[in-house]
């Protein structure tokens, strides 16, 4: 995301929610200053179990993004459709900060395994997530080919000159999972029936890799558990404005075992983070 889209997306976060007639501080569903809790989804099929289980629930927008306002167990919760891909979820992360000012925020939803060992209905609990859209190709003249086992890693946050041609930023930026979510995904794990719940490394990119060799390169390179178009792009802007931060992925298809895609695991995911919220929530001080 350029400085051009970031100063953008903050001035739109600046502006009136709809239905309201002036800008508003933060302030809970109850009317409190209490800083939410922001649940993330890219879909409706990640989001809408979700916001239909808040309590007293009222709904805003900011151009394309809708956030969902409401409590679980007494305490402010905002579910956020951030859209698909991570200049989305980076916006909608900036606006989240920028109008919340939410004390965590967890982004969840649908992922691809990466691993022959997760099935459908699996939960990834995100120990880091990685950006795997980010390399530099090695150099190749023409009629030469592509071949993606000498790219290499491209950390954007690691240099403010040429990242291509700075050695140091020549590493894969991981964004670590907070460890207090963690503590309350790692709680509630026993109560999710549908699967098995592990820990792991989220990758994210604007990719869709069908390419085994490659899903295994990824695997073995990176240690990637599974992959989707988000959480890292999340994680990155969460981490800018100090906010905690944790990802949860099922895997919804896993190409590495011939797991076929299933959009109901997204309801299996929904349902289960509503479980880590109000474990995590029944930590913080109710307002």
């Amino acid at each position: 995301m350029n400085a051009s889209s970031i100063l953008s997306v903050l001035l739109m976060a600046s502006v009136t929610l709809s239905g309201c007639t002036a800008p508003q501080p933060p302030v809970s569903a109850s009317g409190t200053g209490a800083r939410p809790v922001v649940l993330q989804g890219a879909m409706d099929v990640e989001v809408q179990q979700l916001a239909s289980r808040l309590d007293g629930v009222r709904v805003e927008k900011v151009g394309g993004w809708t956030f969902w306002r409401g409590t679980i167990d007494g305490y402010p919760v905002v579910v956020s459709k951030t859209m698909k891909g991570v200049a989305n979820a980076a916006a909608a992360t900036t606006i989240a900060a920028e109008h919340y000012h939410p004390a965590a925020i967890i982004n969840q939803g649908t992922a691809g395994g990466h691993e022959p060992a997760l099935h459908l209905y699996d939960i990834v609990i995100g120990t880091y997530a990685v950006n795997i859209g980010a390399f530099k190709t090695a150099d190749r003249a023409d009629g030469k080919g592509s071949d993606f086992l000498e790219w290499t890693p491209m950390d954007l946050m690691a240099s403010d000159g040429s990242a291509a041609a700075d050695p140091r930023a020549h590493t894969m930026r991981r964004f670590q999972g907070s460890p207090q979510l963690m503590a309350a995904a790692v709680s509630v794990k026993s109560r999710y029936r549908q699967g098995q719940v592990v820990q792991g490394v989220i990758g994210s990119s604007e990719m869709w890799n069908n390419e085994l060799d490659r899903v295994n390169w990824l695997h073995r390179e990176y240690g990637t558990s599974v992959e989707e178009m988000e959480t890292a792009s999340a994680a990155q802007i969460a981490g800018l404005f100090d906010i905690p931060f944790l990802g949860i992925r099922v895997v919804s298809d896993n190409i590495t075992n011939g797991g076929a895609y299933d959009r109901k695991t997204g309801e299996a995911c929904q349902a289960y983070v509503y479980d880590v919220a109000r474990a995590f929530v029944g930590t913080l001080s109710k307002p």
